[in-house]
C-alpha cells in the first residue's frame, strides 16, 4: 500500500521535532507559572523563553506578546472596541476585508451595526481606494486585513494599507497566521498595530495562539477575566507545554524560512503547470504575489467535494478551502468576494505544501488530478453529445 501524501498544510501542520521535545520537557514540570517558588519559576521561564522567541521572530517586544488558546481567540481579542492609537483617539468601528478568516468576519466584540466590509479585486487583493473611502466616511476605525489569504495564498498590500489607515487616524490589525514561517513578517516594518498568530500552522501544537500588540497601543479589553495572567490581558493558567512548543516551532520556522520557501515555490510552480495542462484548470490569484506553498484551483464542471474525495481515495489529503467549517464543503466566500459565481466557487480545491513536501508528492497529486480530470472531460463530452 502506498504511503499517504499530506497536501493540506494551510489547515494544520505536523508537529516539528523541536516542538515535541520542548513540550515533553514542559510536561515534566510541576509548577504553576504564577507561583513564586522554584517550580513555578521554572514553568514561567519556559513561557518567557517562548514569548521572546515569537517577539524576536516578528520584530516585537516580549512584553507585547499575549498568549491565547488559538488564532481565533487571538483575533477576537484583537478586535476590541476602545483601542487607542499612540497619538490618541479611540477606534469606534471596525472595517474588515471581504476575504478574511471567519473569526475576523464575525467582528470580534464590535456590534454588527459598527462593522463595514472592504472590497477586494478579482485577484483577491484589498481595494485600497475603497478602504480610503470607507475610512473617510466615519469615525476612526480599526481595520483588519490578513497578511496572506488562507485559501488563495494572495499577499495583501499591508504596508500601503497601514499608511492609509494611519493617515485616517485608525489602527491596523493583521491576521498573520498563514504568513508566519512562509514569508518574512515584521510588525514594525509593515506598520501593523496588532498581529495574530497560531502555533499549529508552523509546526507547533494545536490549541495555542498569540496576539502581538505594537508599542503604544492601549485599551485592549480582555475576553477572559480572572487571575490577571498575561499582564491582565488574558486570564487563565497558561498552557505551559503548548506555549513551549509554540516557541520552539517559531524559532525553527524562522531559521529555515528562506530555504523552505524557495523549495516550496519551485514545487508549487511545477504543480500549477501540471494542473493547467489537464481539464483546463484555472489557478486563482496567480497574477499577484502569493505564499510560496499555496494553490487554489478549479476546472469547468468540477465539484470540490467530489475532487477532495477523489484525491483522498488516491491517498492524497487536500481541501476545499478553510478547515474551520462544519466539515461540509461550502462555496468559498473568498472566491465570491473576488467576483466568481457559485458554479466555479463550489469547485475550488486547495493544495498547500510544507517543509517536508517532496517532488514525488507533486507527481502523485498530478497523477490523481489526471484521473479526475479525464473523468471530468468524459462527463462534459457526454453532456454535449
Amino acid at each position: 500500500m502506498r504511503n499517504r501524501v499530506y497536501l493540506d498544510w494551510n489547515a494544520t501542520t505536523p508537529l516539528r521535532a523541536e516542538a515535541r521535545m520542548a513540550m515533553l520537557a514542559a510536561w515534566d514540570l510541576i509548577g504553576n507559572p504564577s507561583s513564586v517558588h522554584a517550580e513555578g519559576r521554572e514553568a514561567r521561564r519556559l513561557i518567557e523563553k517562548a514569548r521572546g522567541a515569537l517577539a524576536s521572530a516578528v520584530g516585537a517586544l516580549p512584553r507585547n506578546v499575549v498568549f491565547t488558546s488559538s488564532g481565533t481567540e487571538a483575533n477576537v481579542l484583537a478586535l476590541s472596541p476602545g483601542l487607542s492609537a499612540p497619538a490618541g483617539g479611540t477606534v469606534e468601528r471596525l472595517l474588515v476585508s471581504a476575504v478574511e478568516h471567519a473569526s475576523v468576519l464575525a467582528g470580534g466584540r464590535f456590534p454588527s451595526d459598527r462593522i463595514g466590509q472592504i472590497r477586494v479585486t478579482p485577484s483577491g487583493v484589498v481595494d485600497l481606494e475603497h478602504l480610503n473611502a470607507l475610512l473617510g466616511a466615519g469615525a476612526p476605525a480599526l481595520v483588519s486585513i490578513m497578511a496572506a489569504n488562507n485559501e488563495t495564498g494572495a499577499l495583501e498590500p499591508i504596508g500601503k494599507a497601514a499608511k492609509v489607515v494611519h493617515d485616517a487616524g485608525g489602527l491596523l490589525h493583521v491576521d498573520a497566521i498563514q504568513a508566519l514561517g512562509k514569508i518574512p513578517f515584521d510588525i514594525k516594518a509593515v506598520g501593523a498595530d496588532l498581529a495574530t498568530f497560531s502555533a499549529h500552522k508552523i509546526g507547533g501544537p494545536k490549541g495555542v495562539g498569540a496576539l502581538v500588540v505594537a508599542e503604544g497601543v492601549s485599551g485592549l479589553e480582555p475576553v477572559l477575566r480572572g487571575g490577571g495572567q498575561e499582564l491582565g490581558r488574558r486570564a487563565g493558567t497558561e498552557n505551559v507545554a503548548g506555549i513551549a512548543g509554540f516557541g520552539a516551532a517559531v524559532k525553527t520556522a524562522v531559521q529555515t524560512l528562506s530555504e523552505d520557501a524557495e523549495r516550496m515555490a519551485s514545487l508549487r510552480d511545477r504543480l500549477e503547470n501540471g494542473l493547467r495542462s489537464i481539464a483546463g484548470a484555472t489557478i486563482f490569484s496567480d497574477d499577484v504575489q502569493r505564499l510560496p506553498n499555496t494553490v487554489l484551483f478549479s476546472a469547468p464542471g468540477l465539484k470540490a467535494e467530489t475532487a477532495v474525495i477523489g484525491f483522498d481515495l488516491e491517498g492524497i489529503a487536500v481541501s476545499s478551502g478553510s478547515a474551520c467549517s462544519s466539515g461540509k464543503v461550502q462555496p468559498s466566500h473568498v472566491l465570491s468576494a473576488m467576483g466568481f459565481g457559485p458554479a466555479i466557487a463550489q469547485g475550488a480545491v486547495r493544495v498547500s505544501l510544507g517543509w517536508s513536501t517532496q517532488p514525488e508528492d507533486i507527481n502523485r497529486a498530478l497523477e490523481a488530478w489526471r484521473k479526475l480530470g479525464n473523468t471530468l472531460l468524459r462527463e462534459q463530452a457526454r453532456n454535449t453529445a
